[in-house]
């Protein structure tokens, strides 16, 4: 499928091919060593154009025209098909959202426990607060949270799970089960497929939390994670603009949640004023949403398809390896999170000595080298996660600086 949107006229074919020859682009050499993908990341140059090409566009066009409304319904179309490409499920199951946080909002806020059926977690306040804070007030309602306990590296024991979702004798079902797909401070990966065949055979909703996945994990498959609902956004490692995310719904789970709004766009009204919802993914999508956005994911999306997500995957972990190998030598540095590349994204975590990582992230970043501070069970880390196109020099650099304080 091309990068850009079917049919139109001589200016636009030249926009889609200007996106289509878009290479990989690092930052130049001069620029700083961004290291702090798990929060942000740069957008393409393609994906930078897209945003601005709609915008000219759809003015030119005439807003509210119906060439106008007819153009928005094909970048909408085009990101939904982009996105389900990356996460392996039909378009009509993606939903266009404004944040990871949003579509965690819409799950915790539309699912309907029953009095007795509680909510199980993993890790309570160790869980990212967007993935913990929506739960934890449906506490104050009277629902049930169940919060798993954790190692160091922020993963729960199986046997605890099975036993919180009512695999013991007299236990309660549950109404949902909620997790990460990966960690944002240890970069741990979860066993979401596994926990998905359990859940499934026991017929329980299960919503999986991917912000740190989709994107740096290469191809994934939402039909072997078993998952209702997935939840990410457009401007982590997809490399999209801020503003953008998205919610995958199984077909059929719709039915579990209640729309948190309704309006022309979700809904129809009946005769006797009896109002129903629209068919998926409009019933999850009343008002409008960020087009220009939507249009500047679409391509970086497709950026990273054409790229490989297979090999984004491999460059971002050896990234990560090289950097926590090069940090291991350092005298009182301590690296956290999983050793096995295979069982962590490319988050590296890590403390130096006795020094406030508030402080090593902000002499780091005076030499032009962008990193994070994030919590990690009850004490904080500096946090590094290098993406595709970062390069080795940037990296060893990072770690030259580190081993210079």
């Amino acid at each position: 499928m091309k990068d850009g949107y079917a049919g139109g006229s001589p200016q636009r074919e030249e926009q889609q091919r200007r996106r289509q020859a878009d290479a990989p682009a690092p930052p130049p050499p001069a620029a700083p060593a961004y290291l702090n993908n798990a929060s942000v990341s740069p957008m393409p140059p393609g994906a930078v154009r897209a945003v601005s090409d709609f915008l000219t566009e759809y003015s030119a066009m005439g807003p509210d025209s119906e060439a106008a409304s007819e153009y928005v319904k094909k970048v909408v179309a085009s990101v939904r098909s982009a996105v389900a490409e990356i996460i392996g499920c039909r378009p009509s199951e993606i939903v266009l959202t404004q944040s990871t946080t949003d579509g965690v909002n819409a799950v915790a806020r539309g699912i309907r426990p029953g009095p007795r059926a509680g909510i199980v977690i993993r890790g309570g306040a160790h869980e990212h607060h967007a993935n913990y804070y929506p739960w934890l007030r449906l506490a104050g309602c009277g629902t049930r949270i169940t919060s798993l306990p954790v190692d160091e590296d922020g993963l729960f024991r199986m046997a605890d799970l099975k036993e919180a979702v009512g695999a013991g004798a007299g236990a309660r079902t549950p109404a949902l089960v909620s997790l990460s797909h990966a960690l944002y401070n240890t970069g741990a990966i979860l066993p979401v497929e596994e926990v998905g065949e359990l859940l499934a055979s026991r017929g329980i909703p299960y919503f999986v939390d991917a912000a740190q996945t989709v994107g740096c994990m290469g191809s994934m498959d939402v039909r072997r994670i078993g998952c209702d609902f997935m939840a990410f956004n457009g401007s982590k490692w997809l490399c999209g603009p801020m503003g953008t995310g998205l919610l995958y719904c199984r077909r059929g789970s719709e039915d579990l949640l209640e729309p948190l709004g309704i309006g022309g766009e979700s809904a129809d009204l009946l005769d006797g004023g009896r109002l129903e919802y629209k068919a998926m993914p409009r019933r999850l999508e009343t008002g409008f949403r960020n087009y220009p956005g939507a249009a500047g994911l679409d391509s970086a999306a497709r950026h990273l398809i054409r790229h490989g997500l297979e090999g984004v995957r491999r460059r971002a972990a050896g990234l990560a390896g090289l950097l926590r190998g090069e940090l291991g030598r350092v005298p009182g540095v301590t690296v956290h999170g999983p050793d096995e590349e295979d069982a962590r994204t490319s988050i590296v975590p890590f403390t130096v000595g006795g020094r406030d990582p508030g402080e090593v992230a902000a002499r780091l970043e005076r030499q032009g080298i962008i990193v994070a501070v994030r919590e990690f069970v009850d004490k904080k880390v500096v946090r590094a996660s290098p993406h595709h196109f970062n390069t080795d020099e940037q990296v060893l650099a990072a770690a030259g600086a580190v081993r210079a304080l």
